[in-house]
């Protein structure tokens, strides 16, 4: 399958659980894929494997010189840059919003908010150059529902929402569309691993028993979803919100016993 031909795709933490099954998935599809991440050695490592038409660039998300760094490589190595996945994110340790400090919030809000505003910014005029495209800003369940101990993890990714409709909005005449995925809990060290300064994991709050299809999810069903938008297929698809979560927000699922 080559739906990807002569593109070029960024992805930010390209190394990542997620953000590296994106990476793989992207490249075996035709596309030119940059890894951005802060991660120097993972992001080599994986450039090396995929070899001619993947690079790896340090990005860090939070630094708007960085994002003008990451775009302009982007456009020397490969052309043009077509499509921007906003996969970056960190979580918080669980904490009651009164005892969370200010440097953990504006930690979280730096890399999961601005890093998309950011990102978005750098990246339109690239886009725009090529004469068009697609944005995906990955962002979470989390940001569809209240979610205690995680207020600050929460509000980026309500803010996410808004950030996409309204991206969508001011570039769709510039034939770039913009849309958003919600993950639910999926099986990767950033959920199935404590966050840094915390003792238990996301996913021990999490049993996968009462979703309407009981486990996990892969990053291979987010990528699949992923693929579609950035793809042709979602050509008139843009400022839309795709949760996909195994059905975590719909509330217990009938058992079969029951039915």
């Amino acid at each position: 399958m080559s739906r990807f031909a002569d593109q070029t795709v960024l992805v930010t933490g390209g190394t990542g659980g997620q953000g590296a099954s994106h990476v793989r998935a992207l490249h075996a599809e035709g596309a030119n894929v940059v890894i951005g991440d802060i991660d120097a050695e993972g992001g080599a490592g994986l450039a090396a494997e995929l070899g001619a038409g993947a690079l790896f660039v340090r990005l860090d998300v939070s630094q708007e010189e960085s994002w003008s760094a990451a775009v302009a490589e982007a456009e020397k190595a490969f052309g043009a840059l077509t499509i921007l996945v906003n996969n970056a994110g960190v979580q918080n340790p669980p904490a009651l919003i009164e005892s969370t400090d200010r440097a953990t919030w504006a930690r979280i809000l730096d890399i999961n908010l601005t890093g998309t505003f950011l990102g978005i910014k750098a990246a339109a005029p690239a886009l725009r150059r090529a004469g068009g495209g697609s944005i995906i800003n990955i962002a979470s369940t989390m940001g569809l529902g209240g979610t205690a101990l995680y207020a600050p993890y929460v509000a980026s990714k309500w803010a996410v929402r808004g950030l996409t409709r309204t991206a969508a909005l001011e570039l769709g005449r510039d034939n770039i569309r913009v849309n958003a995925i919600h993950p639910g809990v999926v099986a990767t060290a950033f959920i199935t691993e404590p966050a840094a300064g915390s003792d238990a994991p996301i996913a021990d709050f999490y049993s996968p028993e009462p979703f309407a299809v009981p486990r996990l999810g892969q990053p291979a069903d987010i990528t699949a979803l992923l693929l579609f938008l950035a793809s042709p297929h979602a050509a008139f698809v843009t400022g839309a919100e795709y949760v996909i979560d195994g059905g975590l927000l719909l509330g217990p699922a009938l058992q079969k016993e029951a039915a």
